[in-house]
């Protein structure tokens, strides 16, 4: 399998060359369009179609779209939904963790799993459902906005509110933590930040799609009565 990223920063596409019976799976709604040599099939994370996938999206019945070449091989492009970047993550035998929206697509070889345990509750005050991205292969992962990539040193810290937290590696400690008390916490406009100790490493977008929704609700036309 080859890849190209087109249009980046702003406006990503990920087009993906495959070989010969060779597929990648997809989030819903993620395709933009694929070459006539290449199938599409659909299914939720807990049937055949999708086995190596235990609770894909969240733990939800949730669809997924599986891309197969035929013999001659094929192209398919993919496309995040909110503008921004995409980036590439190989994976050796290892672990990455991502917030489900996130994720875009991952090769064969990428078993993607929910369900993490205490990764999982440790989250769930942060309105994130945490995906684990394990095996050998490619993960594609999207951002609103840019990537930035944070790599600390053993004993170095840092923290990134929890709108912003794209992915972690598994080497990597952190914790969930709240903003002040209450009264800080809803003047400021910050809630919930991860703190990150190294050795490993993070990435973050640098725009927060909540954010952008807060400041153009109040200037959206409404409904008269």
């Amino acid at each position: 399998m080859n890849y190209e990223f087109t249009h980046q920063p702003s406006y990503t596409h990920l087009v993906v060359s495959l070989d010969a019976n060779e597929s990648i799976i997809a989030e819903p709604g993620a395709m933009v369009g694929h070459s006539s040599t290449v199938s599409v099939e659909t299914g939720t994370s807990r049937d055949g179609l999708l086995s190596s996938a235990k609770s894909l999206l969240g733990g939800e019945s949730a669809f997924a779209n599986s891309f197969t070449a035929s013999a001659e091989g094929g192209t398919v492009t993919f496309a995040p939904p909110s503008p921004g970047d995409v980036m590439a993550h190989e994976l050796e035998d290892s672990a990455l963790y991502t917030v489900d929206g996130a994720f875009l697509a991952a090769t064969e070889g990428i078993d993607i799993d929910s369900e993490i345990g205490g990764v999982k509750s440790m989250l769930g005050e942060a309105s994130l459902t945490p995906l684990a991205l394990k095996g050998t292969g490619t993960a594609f992962i999207d951002a609103y906005g840019g990537l930035e990539k944070i790599e600390l040193d053993a004993g170095e810290s840092y923290v990134l509110d929890n709108e912003h937290l794209i992915a972690w590696d598994d080497d990597i400690e952190y914790s969930v933590e709240r903003v002040g008390g209450l009264k800080s916490t809803l003047l400021s406009g910050e809630g919930l930040v991860f703190e990150f100790t190294g050795p490993g490493t993070a990435w973050y977008q640098t725009r927060d799609l909540d954010a952008l929704v807060s400041v153009l609700a109040p200037r959206l036309p409404t409904q008269q009565e």
